[in-house]
């Protein structure tokens, strides 16, 4: 038996980890497309103010990844992750396209219907990814940081074509008077955001399509468990999907409840995850203890990042405005571009640190990543203290915050999907990756609520004025700043309780 301490790393990536590349950059694509506009969407199309469209944002981006939870257990237990992948396409893919009927109850059916999807398809092709590599090897990393650059490129695309079709299918705007508004003198188009949620959908059809065609690169990984092999378990999970739409729907309407519920959810997973580290033995129940002081971590990183799709949407909406042929949607793109540029930089650099001995711990490196989103939101309070609004300077900070937002994410977030699958015991992984992103989730539900602090005093038909999101902001940089300074302290002992986990 060879010693796989000894053992040659092999040359370059599985090809299993290039197709789930493009599958995830589809399914990406179909998220952020539609996350691009969806607190927009709400305002617009419903007339609600902007603090209410904040909470539905904040509740459907939460549901959105609390939903994983389940998907874990299904893929690990019932499914498979293969299966469970195709299933939440197709049903992420319907929800989309529901999105397109002007009507409230079909769009938070159609947003329902996002939410059951994504919780099968989401977690699964990221643990897809972690059983491509064998334990201790050292491309996992690697790996990763490449699959996330996929999730990029798609998140990437997707406001850009989705809003694009959005102003094509557009109407001239018009002032009280009914006369055509001008702005430098050209029309103001009035966006149909729907539009953007199909060719949203349509993307979802493309990373199904991809899924499928690339099969075979898996070499038969991620097929259903044994005695689970039947089509009949793919129509019980199908069933089960069109009964828990309605109770998503529910929760959409009800975002108080959904609150509650992701926060007793979230109690009950780290007590099942404390009780089977005690059942597992010593060494377990302490990466187990590590993996949870870093999922509030997680949730309190999200909470602040997620500001993205919401407040400082509003916010580009509202006080830097268009410029150019630049639409002020288009800030949505800005972070992946910088993904896209920065992650390569990053797998590098934790490579080249890692063989100098010098690479930080993972707990470090979450530290760095909540310094970093706190001191993008003071570049913002300094920009507001500093320009005017709508102008130039305003515009260009803009670019900084997300820049300062990007280099946090790329310090937890590849990071710590490749943690879960390296902390996770092995007949568990699909249900601990689904308590990574119901970490995200409970991130996104309070990121809806600091993203209403700014639209609470935003006047009915206006946005908010400055002072709104310095409100909303102070509180979030002085609490991530402090938070991860306090990580970056503690480090070393969280990092003991992984005994050797890198």
């Amino acid at each position: 038996m060879t010693d796989s301490s000894t053992s040659p790393v092999p040359k370059g990536h599985p090809p299993g980890l290039y197709m789930m590349f493009f599958a995830e950059l589809w399914e990406r694509f179909c998220y952020y497309g539609m996350r691009a506009l969806l607190a927009l969407y709400v305002v617009q199309q419903f007339h609600k103010p902007q603090d209410q469209a904040s909470l539905s944002y904040g509740a459907f981006t939460a549901l959105v990844y609390a939903t994983g939870i389940f998907g874990g257990y299904i893929a690990d237990r019932v499914m498979g992750y293969r299966r469970s992948i195709l299933l939440g396409g197709l049903v992420m893919a319907a929800g989309e396209f529901a999105l397109l009927i002007p009507n409230e109850t079909a769009f938070l059916f159609g947003l329902a219907g996002i939410v059951v999807g994504n919780g099968l398809f989401k977690p699964n092709i990221s643990t897809l990814v972690g059983k491509m590599y064998e334990p201790g090897d050292p491309r996992r990393d690697s790996g990763f940081t490449i699959f996330y650059m996929g999730i990029n490129v798609g998140a990437l695309i997707a406001p850009l074509l989705c809003v694009a079709v959005s102003y094509w299918m557009g109407t001239p705007a018009v002032g009280p008077d009914g006369s055509p508004l001008l702005e430098n003198g050209v029309a103001v188009i009035d966006p149909e955001y729907r539009w953007g949620f199909g060719m949203a959908g349509a993307g979802m059809l493309l990373g199904i399509g991809t899924f499928l065609a690339g099969g075979k690169l898996l070499h038969g990984k991620g097929g259903a468990p044994e005695g689970r092999e039947g089509m009949g378990w793919t129509l019980v999970t199908a069933l089960g999907c069109l009964a828990l739409t309605p109770l998503v729907y529910l929760l959409l309407a009800n975002k108080e409840v959904a609150g509650t519920l992701l926060l007793t959810l979230s109690g009950l997973i780290i007590v099942f995850l404390i009780y089977s580290g005690v059942k597992l033995g010593t060494v377990v129940l302490q990466r187990i203890s590590a993996l949870i002081i870093l999922l509030f971590v997680n949730a309190l990183f999200w909470a602040c990042f997620e500001q993205a799709g919401n407040s400082l949407n509003f916010f580009a909406q509202d006080h830097v405005g268009k410029k150019g042929l630049f639409e002020f949607e288009y800030f949505q793109s800005v972070n992946p571009v910088y993904i896209i540029l920065l992650a390569p930089v990053f797998a590098w650099l934790w490579v080249w640190l890692a063989r100098t001995n010098r690479n930080p711990s993972i707990p470090t490196k979450f530290g760095l990543g909540l310094v970093q989103v706190g001191l993008g939101f003071g570049v913002c309070l300094l920009a507001i203290q500093s320009f005017e609004s709508k102008s130039m300077g305003m515009f260009a900070s803009l670019f900084l915050v997300y820049l300062f937002h990007t280099t946090g994410e790329l310090c937890i977030s590849p990071v710590g999907l490749s943690m879960v699958t390296k902390l996770a015991p092995a007949h568990m992984t699909g249900m601990v990756m689904g308590a990574w992103f119901l970490s995200i989730s409970m991130g996104n539900y309070v990121a809806g609520l600091f993203s209403a602090l700014a639209g609470e005093s935003a006047p009915e038909g206006a946005g908010a004025p400055l002072s709104g999101y310095v409100g909303a902001y102070t509180p979030i940089l002085y609490m991530s700043v402090g938070a991860g300074l306090l990580l970056l302290i503690l480090s070393k002992p969280i990092n003991k309780l992984m005994h050797g986990v890198k």
